[in-house]
């Protein structure tokens, strides 16, 4: 577990969500899937509006139908809605999908041209009618992080989910330090770069080293850091039982050693990568 800022704890492994709901023929193992992922103590499920067109919180809201105090659940709105009152329909749309009354983090997915300030009020007015516990941003640089503490009510941000895994460091020069500093903790998409990296011999060989899958090690590597939060896709039960089993995984200062040989640290500022 690791904390939000509000107080609250949230899992540092959660289960996301992108491209589910999306064939009727894999519905039922995906709903497997998360419910077994509740079990094992993987609470936070992310998801988002945009994800097959609200499919995918469909399917959420059915996988967690009876088991709604035991989730954290996260989703986002599109920028396109990020007006006062397009926050407030976007989320009114996301709870019927999701059979709940309540989230426990709504994201801004991505920023677009409608004011901060503005998006920010409505968060504020969603926590205020209880239909959202907290919010936060995602896809956000540390110009954008600045601005938004900045704003009136803007101390009130969670966290930023970002894209991070051992392909895309480019996060650990600036906005993770500065992220540090706020105690908000970062929330890492994509962790295994949707499986691009996994034949990587670098990533093999530590991976055969502790008798684990390159994925596992993957996970591992995103866990190292203090205040990170990662949510793989839990598209079937064996992802998510492989998924868990990286908790138990302990990289070795060698297994650092060779995995910075292959995947270089920064050395400058980047601009912020997305998928």
């Amino acid at each position: 577990m690791t904390k939000l800022p509000s107080g609250g704890e949230v899992a540092v492994l959660g289960m996301g969500t992108w491209r589910m709901g999306e064939v009727p023929s894999r519905r039922g193992e995906e709903i497997a899937a998360l419910r077994l992922g509740l079990e094992l103590g993987m609470t936070l499920i992310d998801t988002a509006e945009m994800y097959g067109d609200g499919k995918a919180e469909q399917l959420v809201g059915e996988a967690i139908a009876g088991h709604r105090d035991e989730v954290f659940l996260v989703s986002k709105a599109l920028p396109r809605h990020a007006t006062f009152k397009g926050v407030i329909a976007a989320c009114e749309g996301s709870l019927r999908r999701l059979g709940t009354d309540r989230l426990d983090l709504y994201l801004l997915h991505w920023r677009g041209p409608t004011p901060l300030e503005e998006t920010v009020g409505a968060f504020e007015e969603l926590v205020s009618r209880g239909s959202i516990r907290s919010w936060g941003v995602s896809n956000f640089d540390v110009a954008d992080m600045e601005e938004v503490v900045a704003l009136p009510g803007g101390e009130a941000v969670q966290t930023d989910q970002v894209l991070y895994n051992l392909m895309r460091r480019g996060v650990e020069y600036d906005l993770m330090p500065w992220c540090r500093g706020q105690g908000l903790p970062i929330m890492a998409y994509s962790p295994i770069e949707q499986g691009r990296m996994l034949t990587h011999p670098a990533l093999r060989s530590v991976a055969e080293r502790h008798g684990a899958t390159p994925a596992q090690v993957a996970l591992a590597w995103v866990l190292r850091e203090d205040g990170v939060v990662i949510i793989p896709k839990a598209g079937t039960r064996e992802h998510v039982r492989q998924d868990h089993a990286a908790l138990a995984l302990r990289l070795t200062e060698d297994d650092f050693t060779s995995l910075d040989g292959a995947f270089p640290p920064p050395l400058g500022g980047r601009p912020l990568e997305m998928l």
